[in-house]
């Protein structure tokens, strides 16, 4: 084996000790439990991809953690009518305080969508529920996409059954990590070269799709009401 093919093996050898290294990182990074979020934030953004979300979201607006919640990614099936359904003792602030999105298609979406709906408000400061294995990557794309000038505050959801700390045990837990970490990473190459996630084309490809500009149905009752 000549030379240059040696130093090959060898610089590829260093980049998968690197990128094992990283996901190990990445991993023991992770909160392990839930926590109440230190102070107030002026709104809420939860991240659908799981029920307790959205239902911890709820909870912190009912505890006056937030003015308002928006969540974000909403199936188009899914009601206002259907999440009381799901949170039945929080009807009252689902009806008086809660926006839904149902453009967000992936986490690019969601930070696109919570910027607008920040900026709607006039809100500087937010707290964000998602699931502890995708807040890396949630942080990455909101801070990116609001540019440091607001406040994020995390709230990471420890999804039931998923064990964070035996996840070698796991093969669906292990599969579903190293899918994260790749992503994470991704996102954080990604953000370093863009100037606006409304206007790249790595964003637009990840979405299959164009995103959209203009505020046609941004959220859904009561904001949209606002918005005519």
């Amino acid at each position: 084996m000549g030379p240059v093919a040696l130093t090959i093996l060898g610089l590829g050898g260093l980049a998968a000790v690197a990128l094992v290294a990283g996901f190990l990182a990445f991993v023991a990074a992770l909160d392990r439990s839930e926590r109440v979020p230190q102070g107030r934030a002026d709104g809420i953004v939860a991240l659908t991809g799981g029920a307790q979300r959205i239902g911890d979201a709820i909870d912190l607006l009912a505890g006056g953690y937030g003015r308002r919640l928006l969540i974000t990614g909403v199936n188009e099936r899914t009601s206002r009518d259907e999440i009381a359904r799901l949170n039945p003792t929080q009807r009252h602030w689902i009806d008086c305080c809660v926006d839904l999105d149902y453009r967000a298609r992936n986490t690019i979406g969601n930070a696109i969508e919570t910027r607008r709906w920040m900026r709607h408000n006039r809100f500087s400061t937010v707290a964000v529920v998602t699931s502890n294995y995708h807040m890396p990557r949630t942080l990455i794309e909101l801070d990116h996409a609001l540019q440091g000038g607001d406040r994020i505050v995390p709230h990471p959801v420890i999804a039931e059954g998923f064990d964070g700390a035996d996840w070698w045990h796991s093969p669906s837990a292990t599969k579903l990590l190293a899918s994260e970490y790749l992503k994470f990473l991704v996102a954080w190459v990604r953000t370093r070269f863009e100037t606006d996630p409304e206007s790249s084309r790595v964003a637009i490809l990840i979405g299959r799709g164009k995103p959209v500009k203009a505020p046609v149905r941004m959220v859904a009752e009561p904001l949209l009401r606002d918005l005519r």
